[in-house]
């Protein structure tokens, strides 16, 4: 209920390192278009990375690209939105019909998609090193994200795709269930990490999740099928919480494997997903090797900011389980830049 690799810069402990591949595609760029400004982000890369996050929209609260793209550049990240859809504010039948009754705003579709891709191509812009997608509503645009996934590893083959594949949670679906055979045959196989929930997991490898051990078998199908970094963000296990992270660092390896015990907190909140598939991004890239770091630092950053979204209502008299509450993001800045470790990571053997 609660949630939902190469080197760049000369910084050792950054997941990526592209100063060749940004100086030649800053060269290019420059003979191709010198009447265009240079894209300081290529010409002085940052010891972190861009990252171009294709998800949802609200004008109000903090969901999809709302809840994503802050805490990305508090860790350093350029990160460019593309918004799946744009709507007031988060719909109610996403969230257990637990939030507001009405919204309005419009959907991109994949056409429209790919002019803006087209459009960045046309100006030296494709250069990313991450790719980040949430909530996608159509079969037609979660084919356009894999188009979009081949042109940007055509101009950075190192490109890491991290993958929220957002299909539903409790045994609901929030998708259209053909997208789930498109997850399944296409998006798993090329993305690098992915971070579904427990239902999510259960949907894309048939695999039916009651332990630990279940959790991890799991992370093993997927693994088969493509990334080699899995976390299933939240497991119901005996009543309590577990995040189950699985790292395959080569695919003749068994993966290193670990888990989080976090504590239910008496609310829905929104967002929670979006904000923890970000964060597992922004630490997995800072440590690449240590899995369990980054997921221990994502953890401890959410759990903070949930407590003091659940404080923040309760001080102004807010029964908080009346209804889902927007977590209050710009508030818990210090926490999402510099996490105290609540959470600890145990291995398994």
């Amino acid at each position: 209920m609660l949630l939902r690799s190469p080197r760049l810069g000369t910084s050792s402990h950054s997941g990526i390192s592209i100063s060749r591949e940004t100086h030649i595609f800053r060269s290019r760029s420059l003979r191709n278009s010198e009447m265009s400004p240079p894209l300081l982000s290529l010409a002085l890369p940052s010891e972190t990375g861009r990252v171009l996050s294709i998800q949802s929209h609200t004008v109000q609260g903090y969901v999809g690209n709302k809840s994503a793209v802050f805490p990305l550049q508090l860790l350093g990240y350029d990160v460019d939105p593309i918004n799946s859809v744009q709507f007031s504010n988060h719909t109610a039948y996403l969230k257990n019909d637990a939030g507001y009754p009405s919204f309005k705003g419009q959907v991109l579709n994949g056409q429209q998609l790919w002019e803006l891709i087209e459009g960045l191509e046309a100006n030296n812009l494709l250069y990313y090193t991450h790719l980040l997608t949430g909530y996608i509503g159509s079969v037609s645009f979660l084919n356009t994200i894999l188009e979009v996934v081949n042109k940007l590893r055509s101009v950075n083959p190192k490109l890491i795709y991290v993958c929220d594949p957002v299909l539903g949670d409790e045994g609901k679906l929030y998708v259209p269930s053909e997208l789930v055979s498109v997850y399944r045959e296409k998006v798993v196989p090329v993305a690098s990490m992915l971070t579904p929930n427990q239902f999510e997991a259960e949907q894309l490898t048939g695999f039916r999740i009651g332990s630990e051990r279940d959790g991890r078998e799991a992370c093993n199908i997927l693994h088969a099928a493509g990334p080699s970094k899995v976390v299933i963000t939240s497991i119901v296990i005996d009543g309590s919480l577990h995040l189950i992270g699985s790292h395959q660092k080569e695919k003749d390896q068994s993966p290193e494997q670990f888990k989080i015990v976090i504590p239910k907190i008496p609310a829905y909140f929104t967002g929670t997903g979006d904000l923890m598939t970000s964060l597992l991004l922004g630490w997995s890239n800072k440590y690449p090797d240590n899995l369990d770091k980054a997921a221990e630092l994502a953890v401890s950053s959410l759990q903070a900011l949930l407590q003091r979204t659940l404080n923040d209502y309760r001080s102004v008299g807010y029964d908080p389980q009346s209804s889902s509450l927007e977590i209050r993001l710009i508030q818990s800045q210090d926490d999402i830049r510099n996490p105290q470790v609540a959470f600890k990571a145990e291995k398994f053997n």
